[in-house]
């Protein structure tokens, strides 16, 4: 299949590279060939998009709403195979892939009768003869930049609410993700999106980067939306503030669990094996690290590496917990982070480290070893502060384990990396809790559940390493894609002026009884 840049008038992309997206399962198998483009075609696209919005803008916002609610409908019917294709492209297990198009719906659900809820408010004025009120406004157009691991879930936390506010969206997708991303563009299209108020564009990183700087620097780009790396989310953060505008960024985790003398240890056990290596790893609520406390610590490994070695792996189609990494250069930089265990580690998990093979097997793996990218899933033990392991993000099925003593330590360890998305806790103790959330840093908090799982009418998002504060999802998100208007009208006939012509009532501040 060849897949190309999708614009406003059907006008054609200026050629670039071809890439080839191919099944990460069965590397031999291509999915799409993607035509990418250039960062003129990209800076075209939005300057297309801030004229097509005042448009859309113009479209009652309840309208808006029901097209966005039509979208909702139209992936429900079509889940099954925008699921398959999901599991195809970037080898997330079907269940999973199946879960991620259910989080569009519930998006779409919601954002449904926010086009009703626009609100403003009126304010009582100081003066007579005189009203105050506040609106919400579209930014313009919007640039939204997204990556591969969530294809079709997180791409729709930007463009529902953004849509929804009456902006115009220019979409670039992750390469590797590329036909999963053009078949969402088409469910959207089919809900009657006038022409360019969506727009799909295939560009690597560089010609994106290249054209967004074009786009702000002639001023038709009002807000950018990026989900990718710390790196890439600094880069795009010090480019939007030279033009005085706040991206919303989602960016990476390194999300610990805390485990307490109190805590249910199978539980604690089946949320570390979901969070750790649900999706091989590789979202960004992964659980990075095991803060367990030195009296159950020994019990708590000794039980997580019993449920990681029997975790099936293999072929994503079936009832796996993990299949293949999502594509050749995340495995690549997936075993530089295992050349950071080092001789105080103990690993265990599975029957090797690295590439499962013929010559490294792994008990009951189903999948193609010759072809598929897959990987042993590792727990590593041992670890200490000052690891890489602990400090940085390990973007793969890499789990490491440290002790604590107190939950003072917990909290301190819990925000040493710096990152600040996503953090868990398991206890039965009340007090534990609210002194945990007080504590960390982390933008989301779950307790007795694990680190990943995100639900539509929660705001998420991340501080420090992880993001800007931003949040997406619920009403929360609103606030990244509209701009709040005050307006105050005098209807005495006469200039009234704030804090100058203000009625005055004199009370008797010398009374006593």
């Amino acid at each position: 299949m060849r897949i190309t840049s999708r614009l406003a008038d059907d006008r054609a992309a200026d050629p670039g590279t071809v890439y080839s997206s191919v099944n990460p399962a069965r590397t031999h198998e291509t999915v799409a060939e993607v035509a990418l483009t250039t960062a003129g075609t990209f800076a075209a696209a939005c300057a297309t998009a801030r004229e097509r919005q005042p448009a859309w803008a113009d479209v009652p916002a309840p309208v808006r709403g029901r097209v966005l609610g039509a979208v909702g409908r139209i992936v429900e019917a079509n889940a099954e195979v925008l699921a398959r294709l999901v599991t195809r492209e970037i080898g997330k297990p079907y269940a999973e892939a199946l879960g991620e198009v259910r989080e569009i719906v519930d998006t779409c659900e919601f954002f449904l009768g926010e086009g009703r809820r626009l609100y403003g408010e009126t304010v009582p004025s100081e003066m007579p003869d005189k009203q105050l009120f506040t609106f919400r406004n579209p930014v313009g157009a919007v640039a939204v930049i997204t990556a591969g691991n969530f294809p079709v879930a997180v791409p729709s936390w930007y463009l529902v609410p953004a849509l929804l506010a009456g902006n115009t969206v220019v979409w670039k997708p992750a390469e590797y993700a590329a036909a999963s991303a053009h078949a969402l563009f088409a469910l959207f299209q089919a809900a009657g999106l006038p022409d360019g108020v969506l727009q799909l564009v295939f560009a690597d990183g560089e010609a994106t980067f290249a054209g967004l700087a074009h786009a702000l620097e002639s001023g038709t780009i009002d807000k950018v939306g990026f989900t990718g790396s710390t790196e890439v989310g600094r880069r795009i953060g010090e480019l939007c503030g030279r033009h005085l505008q706040s991206p919303c960024l989602e960016l990476g985790g390194k999300n610990p669990m805390v485990v307490t003398p109190s805590a249910d240890l199978d539980l604690a056990v089946e949320g570390a094996l979901f969070a750790g290596f649900g999706t091989a790893g590789q979202r960004c609520t992964s659980l990075g690290t095991v803060i367990a406390h030195r009296s159950v610590h020994d019990e708590f490994l000794r039980r997580f590496t019993a449920a990681v070695e029997a975790a099936p792996i293999g072929d994503p189609a079936g009832d796996v917990v993990l299949g293949p990494l999502l594509d050749a250069r995340f495995a690549a930089r997936f075993e530089e982070f295992l050349g950071w265990i080092g001789p105080h580690h103990t690993v265990s998990g599975s029957s090797a480290t690295g590439r499962i093979t013929e010559d490294a097997a792994r008990k009951g793996f189903t999948g193609d070893a010759a072809s598929g990218l897959y990987y042993h899933p590792v727990v590593v033990a041992g670890v200490t502060e000052t690891d890489d392991i602990f400090r940085h993000e390990t973007f793969g099925p890499l789990v490491g384990v440290i002790a604590y003593d107190t939950l003072d330590e917990a909290i301190r360890l819990s925000n040493l990396p710096g990152y600040g998305l996503s953090s868990a806790i398991y206890t039965n103790e009340p007090d534990e809790v609210f002194a945990y959330r007080r504590g960390v840093s982390a933008g989301m908090l779950s307790v007795n559940n694990s680190t990943s799982g995100a639900e539509a009418h929660l705001p998420f998002g991340g501080n420090g390493k992880s993001g800007n504060g931003s949040r997406q999802s619920g009403r929360w998100v609103l606030d990244q894609f509209t701009r709040w208007q005050s307006m105050n009208w005098d209807y005495s006939g006469r200039l009234q002026k704030a804090q100058m012509d203000v009625a005055d009532v004199t009370p008797d501040l010398g009374f006593r009884l």
